[in-house]
């Protein structure tokens, strides 16, 4: 029984779909970009609330937010640059199957499927974050009053 699981394995790493990887990283990447834009627009929102701050514990809770924005940028951007270098292995793949490269791509691509999805995870926290400090600031701050001016 274990002979033929991995039997299984060897010929899916021989015969991978290398061109399906090949998409999904297309779609990792564009769902990348789609964060990274998304990140600007978060920036852009704090900054807009950050000037009419005046309570100390706002202001330390936006810098707080400031930080893990800052944090999820450069991660979005190092997994861009991962992504696309783990999109060219593949594209050679493709083009030319070589089996001494298979494992190392594989299992590159299984790293990065748990770096994506645990970027996204650690995104959407952040985002969720962000929305509810900036309600509560707005609230707290009375800046609803200023934003109708």
């Amino acid at each position: 029984m274990e002979h033929t699981k991995n039997n299984k394995e060897l010929q899916f790493v021989k015969d991978g779909p290398w061109s399906e990887l090949y998409v999904l990283t297309e779609h990792w990447k564009s769902d990348l970009e789609f964060y990274k834009d998304d990140l600007r627009f978060l920036h852009h929102l704090i900054d807009k609330y950050f000037m009419w701050i005046t309570k100390p514990e706002n202001l330390d809770m936006v810098k707080e937010l400031k930080v893990g924005l800052f944090d999820l940028k450069n991660k979005c951007r190092d997994l861009l640059e991962k992504v696309g270098r783990h999109r060219t292995h593949l594209g050679q793949m493709v083009e030319d199957y070589n089996k001494a490269d298979a494992s190392i791509i594989r299992t590159e691509h299984e790293h990065l499927e748990e770096e994506v999805a645990n970027f996204v995870t650690l995104f959407r926290s952040n985002r969720k974050e962000v929305f509810a400090i900036t309600e509560f600031i707005i609230d707290s701050e009375s800046l609803a009053s200023l934003m109708d001016q």
